[in-house]
C-alpha cells in the first residue's frame, strides 16, 4: 500500500482511510455469524426459536421482578415481627450447613473420612505413639504432683516461719540452748547445773 494514497491530514474528513484497493472485500459479521449458528435451521425454525428465547427471557425478568417483590414483603413481615437479620443470617447458614450435609459430595468425604480413620486408630504405629502419649502424660502428671507437693511443703514451712509462736521458740531454744550447750559450763540460774529451768522462766 502506497503511503502517498491516504490522506494523513488530522483535520481531513477522509484522514486514516484506506485505498480504493481494499474496499473491494465486502464484510459482514452478523451474517456470519448468522450462518454458522443457523446451519441446519429453516428460516421458519430460526423465528419460532428465537420469539421463545424472547419469552424465556421476559419470563426471567418477571421472575426477578416477582422474587424482588417477594424479599421486599418478607423484610418487612421481619421487620414488624422484630425479627433481625441476624436470626435471618443464622436460619440460613442452618439452612445451608443442612444442605451440605445432606449432599452426595458431604456424605461421600464423610464415608471416606470415616474408613480412614479406622485404617489409622487400627495400625500399630497409631497404637504404640497413643501408648507412648499415655505414659508421657502420667509421668508427666505424676512429675508435677511431686514438684506442686515440694512447693506447698516449702510454703507451708516458710508461713511457719513467719508466725509469732515460731520465732519465740526459735530466741529460746537459742537462748536455753546456748547455755546448756557452750563450753563454758556456766551454772544455770536456779543455781543447780543438773536441774532444768523451773516453770516460772520467762520464756
Amino acid at each position: 500500500m502506497d503511503s502517498a494514497g491516504q490522506d494523513i491530514n488530522l483535520n481531513s474528513p477522509n484522514k486514516g482511510l484506506l485505498s480504493d484497493s481494499m474496499t473491494d472485500v465486502p464484510v459482514d459479521t452478523g451474517v456470519a455469524a448468522r450462518t454458522l449458528a443457523v446451519e441446519g435451521l429453516t428460516e421458519a425454525e430460526e423465528e419460532e426459536l428465537r420469539a421463545e428465547l424472547t419469552k424465556v427471557e421476559e419470563e426471567i425478568v418477571t421472575l426477578r421482578q416477582v422474587l424482588a417483590a417477594k424479599e421486599r414483603h418478607c423484610g418487612e413481615l421481619k421487620r414488624r415481627l422484630g425479627l433481625s437479620a441476624l436470626g435471618g443470617l443464622k436460619q440460613n447458614l442452618s439452612r445451608s450447613w443442612h444442605d451440605v450435609q445432606v449432599s452426595n459430595a458431604y456424605v461421600k468425604t464423610s464415608e471416606k473420612l470415616g474408613e480412614w480413620n479406622e485404617k489409622v486408630t487400627q495400625s500399630d504405629l497409631y497404637k504404640k505413639t497413643q501408648e507412648t502419649l499415655s505414659q508421657a502424660g502420667q509421668k508427666t502428671s505424676a512429675a508435677l504432683s511431686t514438684v506442686g507437693s515440694a512447693i506447698s511443703r516449702k510454703l507451708g514451712d516458710m508461713s511457719l516461719l513467719s508466725t509469732p509462736t515460731y520465732r519465740v521458740g526459735t530466741i529460746k531454744s537459742k537462748v536455753v540452748g546456748d547455755r546448756e550447750n557452750s563450753s563454758d559450763n556456766l551454772p544455770s540460774p536456779t543455781g543447780n547445773g543438773d536441774q532444768p529451768l523451773s516453770d516460772h522462766a520467762p520464756f
